[in-house]
């Protein structure tokens, strides 16, 4: 059984048990969270798709940590002027480990 579920304007196909790494969400790490922005369930081979989500359908979760992400480096030059600008950037994300689809 999977679902596809909404998550901060990203789609994610999650599984019961699974641990997905999800844009940093407001809540405290051990809190629970549902999502009701569900948009497709399988269930053994019966698929329902939502239009544009499924009625009644949620995934639910736990937050466990709050993390960031590796870093990414930004490096901008222009040839012959002399300009050259190195930046560096982490994304913040939040583990979510799912609990139930239903």
């Amino acid at each position: 059984m999977y679902a596809i579920v909404d998550i901060a304007g990203k789609q994610f196909k999650v599984a019961k048990d699974q641990y997905i790494y999800a844009p940093r969400l407001d809540a405290e790490a051990g809190s629970s969270i549902s999502f009701e922005n569900v948009l497709l369930v399988d269930n053994g081979g019966g698929v329902v798709v939502g239009a544009p989500t499924v009625s009644g359908a949620k995934v639910s979760g736990k937050i466990l940590e709050h993390v960031k992400g590796n870093k990414v480096i930004v490096f901008k030059k222009k040839r012959r002027k002399g300009y050259a600008k190195k930046n560096g950037h982490r994304q913040q994300f939040t583990k979510v480990q799912i609990e139930s689809i239903g």
